[in-house]
This record gives structure tokens, C-alpha cells and sequence, in this order.
């Protein structure tokens, strides 16, 4: 076990995701003021590990504390709630209540897709807890059903309640220093267009997100899908989602609705919790004619947010400045609890006996190269290295030109025929190249490229004959093709003449016989030449 601050103790780890690990911990003593929830001694909680890479971003510390106070009074039935945050050194904490039970994506792979009318519901749950983040402020930018966690109710007759996680972690990831070599913060297969493009981002994103995870739930897989991230992308920029064959005219309308390219046109959560529910009690198999009518007409009830929330570092999305009351109002007890909004900000006074105030703390520099320390058991212990070692800059190395494979090509040696003594070769010496300078020594070489074969020299091959030419170079297409027809043509001809010469075709074309009464005299000469030749034996023996 690993200690997480002062007051909590890491068991097992429970999931890894892009942005941290999930542990099972044990508080061990009570929090102090600055936790939303104490605890008792024992407790098991869940803590989500930042990776080190977010821990030794400054701007993301500096975030994680801004936000603190937003994501510790950021409670819903359907939010994992907050209870503590842990900054210790190079470590950044989420201390959360533990839900046992599965996610929403392990239950689908497991289980398969859902009822429309158990969908519905489902997603307007998730809906409320949307609602409720948009009404103070946050957005959370990576809905999916991975960050849906499944808790059983017992008192409920063991039903399902959803629970939306990972509430901030997309505002603290999304910080300059990261957001350099990404585009967007969230999963390709659920992130919506004005995401991808880098556009200014509001809730309406979440409610995009909701949209997808509804269509999963009635199908079992998302709308979009592709063989990369670049094509998924593309897709919920420019095609329209497919309507599944077994998904009800009222239910696709509230999909449609929240799949729309533009954000101006969605739905706001709140008013997607009441589509929602309307459309489960029309499509139910017990629904009476009043609640059919008013799923058929869901699409009035999904109106767009007139103010919608604003995602940070877009403009727009900053609080504006508070005011501070007058003094005039503070002490004047008629005019107490009443200012002006547009009066002059309030200056404080400097301290006559403190001297100045104190200086803003200032957090210490993130060492660039932080010495190797001995490496830890932790999942968490050694990312950062590395990483560190993934992105160190290639080893570069002089290679003679001679010895490079990629430009070194094999000649294909010709033999010439042997019309005139040949000359004795000079054998040339290859030109020598200027060794130019090492302009990079690299202290430590950790790939080696590796050593290409010495080329053995090919045997000289013999010389062949010289092909000796006909007398006549030229060549005639067909000129076989029409030797054999000619040659037929000949013997046609003399066997025409053979039959007419030694057959009685003659005959039969001057008598004008046909074939029949040809063969007909035939029969008859030879029937009386049998008879005759009969007659005359008979006769002479008589």
C-alpha cells in the first residue's frame, strides 16, 4: 500500500484510463476543513492518480487548484462526487466516492444493447446530472459510456442509477502546455464536430456526447466508426448518422435532435431529460393515446439553451469581475447589502504597521531534468521517465556514402560481343569523400542502426555469340496466318476437282436428278444385276 497525502492509503489499483489510474483506497483519518467530505477513519474510497505528465505541467497545477472549490460543490444523485483533492509533489489526487459496479461500456460488451424505453431513461438520468454541471459551470467534454459507472440500488428494488464520473478532468488536462500536440480533449468516437474543428466548445458538446451514448445503448456500438481517428473525425463532421431499423419515430427524432452538426440547434440537458421521459411513457407497451400523441410530438419540448455554458480559454467563457460593495454601503446601515454594480472596483488599504502585503506564492520551477531516481513498484512511479526517453532527440551519425544501402544500386554488367581485342581496364580508384566533421557527439547511444553486409564482388559472366540476323529483317504481322490460308485453299481446290473428275456428280447435274432418285436408280441396277446374276446360275444348272 502506498500513502496519498496524510489521509488515505492506495490498495489495488481499479482501471487505467488516458488521463490516470483508478485506485481503491483506505482513508486513514479524518480530512480536515478543506475536504467536501470528511470521512471516517476506514472508509474505502476511490482516488484517481493524475499521470506524471499532468502532475508536472505547472498550468495544470495551477488549475487543479483554481478549480477546486468548482469540482468539491459540484454534487448530483447521478455525479460520482468529489470528496478531497491531494497535491504532493509530483502527485495529483481526485479523492472520490467508490462505486462498485460496473461501467456502462463493460455492461453493454456483456449484456448487449437495451430497451428503448430502459435507454430513454437511462440517458435522462444522465441528463439531469449534465443539467445540474451546466447550471454551475462545468462542462465535461468526455461523455462516454466508459465514464458512466453503474451503482445497484437495493432500496429500489435492485434498479440500475447511473453515475457520471471524471466531472473537470477535461479542464485540467485541457491546459496550453498539453493542447500543443492534441487537438481535442476527448474520445474520437463521441467528440462533437466544433470540437474537432477547434471551435469555440459550450455545454451543447455534452448534450452531442448524450446523443451519441443513447444511439450505443439502443445498438450496441456508436454512429460513427473507422478504421483511424482521422475518419471518425471526418464523419461527424460531414455524415449523417444511419437510423437502426428497431429504434421508435419518437426516440430517433431525440437522437437526430442531439446529433445536429450545428450546436445552436440542440437541445439543452435540461429540456433532453424532459424529451426524454415523455418519449419512455409513449412507447411503453401500457402507454394510453395522450402519452403516444406526446411522443410524437417530443420534438417541441427539445428547445436549444438560450444560454448555453462556456467551456474556459474560449471567449467568452471567463466570470466576469465581482464588485466589491462600497465602503459608504458597509457602514451606513440603511444602504447595507446594496451596491452599485457598475461602481469603481474597491482598492485595499496598505497596512500601516505590516509594511507591504505578502507576496503571491509562487510555486518552484519544474526541474527540466530531474536526477534518476531509484525505480518505484507504483504504476505511477516511472511514466514520466519514460516518457522523457521516448522523446529524446534521434541520434544522428555520419555515414560514408559508400556504405549507405540506400544509395548504393547494383549495375547490371552487359557482355558486348568480341568484334575487336579488347583493351586492358584501368581499374579506378573511387573517389575519396572529405570526412566531414562529427557535428553531434551524443553522450549515450542507445540504438545502434544496423551494419550492412560487405557486397561481394558478382563473377564476370561470360560472353555470349552475337545473334546472328536473317537476310530479310523485315516481319509481317499475319504473314503465317496467311501462309495456312492459302495452303487450305489450294487443297480445298484439288479435291473440288478430284470429285468432280472421278464421281458421278457430272451425271446427276445433267440428268437433273436429285439425291434420293439417284439412289433410288442405284438400288433399283443393283436389285436386277442381283436378279440377273440369280436367273443365270439357276438356268445353267438346269
Amino acid at each position: 500500500m502506498r500513502p496519498v497525502g496524510s489521509k488515505y492509503l492506495l490498495e489495488e489499483p481499479l482501471g487505467r484510463g488516458a488521463t490516470g489510474t483508478v485506485w481503491r483506497a483506505r482513508q486513514r483519518e479524518t480530512a480536515g476543513a478543506e475536504a467536501a467530505v470528511a470521512g471516517q477513519p476506514g472508509e474505502t474510497v476511490a482516488i484517481k492518480v493524475l499521470k506524471e505528465e499532468l502532475a508536472n505541467d505547472a498550468d495544470v497545477v495551477m488549475r487543479f487548484l483554481r478549480e477546486r472549490s468548482v469540482l468539491l460543490r459540484l454534487t448530483h444523485p447521478n455525479i460520482v462526487r468529489t470528496r478531497d483533492l491531494v497535491v504532493e509533489g509530483e502527485l495529483l489526487a481526485l479523492v472520490m466516492d467508490l462505486v462498485d459496479g460496473p461501467d456502462l461500456h463493460r455492461y453493454l460488451r456483456e449484456n448487449g444493447p437495451f430497451s428503448p424505453v430502459a435507454a430513454a431513461l437511462l440517458t435522462a438520468q444522465i441528463a439531469d446530472a449534465l443539467a445540474a454541471s451546466h447550471a454551475d459551470g462545468v462542462v465535461h467534454r468526455d461523455l462516454k459510456p466508459a465514464n458512466v459507472l453503474l451503482k445497484w440500488d437495493q432500496e429500489d428494488g435492485a434498479a440500475m442509477h447511473p453515475m457520471l464520473t471524471d466531472f473537470g478532468i477535461a479542464r485540467l488536462a485541457d491546459s496550453p502546455g498539453l493542447t500543443r500536440t492534441h487537438e481535442f480533449v476527448g474520445t474520437p468516437a463521441y467528440v462533437a464536430p466544433e470540437s474537432a474543428e477547434g471551435r469555440p466548445q459550450t455545454s451543447a458538446v455534452d448534450v452531442y456526447g448524450a446523443g451519441i451514448l443513447l444511439y450505443e445503448l439502443v445498438t450496441g456500438r456508436p454512429p460513427f466508426s473507422g478504421g483511424s481517428a482521422l475518419e471518425v473525425l471526418h464523419q461527424h463532421l460531414s455524415a449523417e448518422p444511419r437510423r437502426p431499423s428497431t429504434v421508435p419515430d419518437a426516440l430517433w427524432t431525440v437522437i437526430e435532435r442531439c446529433l445536429r452538426k450545428n450546436p445552436d440547434e440542440r437541445p439543452s440537458a435540461e429540456n433532453l431529460a424532459r424529451g426524454l421521459r415523455t418519449v419512455a411513457e409513449g412507447i411503453g407497451v401500457h402507454a394510453n393515446s395522450a402519452q403516444i400523441a406526446a411522443a410524437e410530438g417530443v420534438g417541441a419540448l427539445l428547445a436549444p439553451d438560450p444560454q448555453p455554458a462556456q467551456v474556459p480559454d474560449v471567449p467568452g467563457a471567463a466570470d466576469p469581475t465581482q464588485v466589491l460593495p462600497s465602503n459608504a454601503a458597509a457602514t451606513d446601515p440603511a444602504n447595507a447589502g446594496a451596491y452599485d454594480p457598475n461602481a469603481a472596483t474597491s482598492v485595499m488599504q496598505q497596512q500601516s504597521g505590516g509594511g507591504a502585503p505578502d507576496p503571491t506564492a509562487v510555486l518552484p520551477p519544474v526541474p527540466q531534468d530531474p536526477p534518476h531516481q531509484q525505480q518505484m513498484p507504483d504504476a505511477w512511479g516511472n511514466q514520466l521517465r519514460a516518457a522523457r526517453d521516448r522523446n529524446e532527440q534521434t541520434q544522428v551519425q555520419y555515414i560514408d556514402p559508400d556504405q549507405d544501402p540506400l544509395r548504393r544500386r547494383p549495375q547490371r554488367q552487359v557482355a558486348r560481343p568480341q568484334q575487336e581485342p579488347r583493351r586492358p581496364q584501368q581499374q579506378y580508384a573511387p573517389r575519396q569523400q572529405p570526412q566531414q566533421p562529427q557535428q553531434y557527439a551524443p553522450q549515450r547511444q542507445q540504438y545502434a542502426p544496423p551494419q550492412a553486409p560487405p557486397q561481394q564482388p558478382r563473377p564476370a559472366r561470360e560472353p555470349r555469340e552475337p545473334r546472328r540476323r536473317s537476310a530479310n529483317p523485315m516481319k509481317i504481322p499475319g504473314l503465317g496466318c496467311l501462309k495456312g490460308c492459302l495452303f487450305m485453299v489450294v487443297i480445298l481446290f484439288v479435291v473440288s476437282w478430284l470429285v468432280w473428275e472421278f464421281t458421278p456428280v457430272q451425271d446427276w447435274i445433267g440428268t437433273g436428278k436429285g439425291y434420293w432418285d439417284q439412289l433410288s436408280d442405284w438400288f433399283s441396277t443393283v436389285t436386277g444385276w442381283i436378279g440377273d446374276l440369280g436367273s443365270g446360275g439357276d438356268s445353267g444348272g438346269a
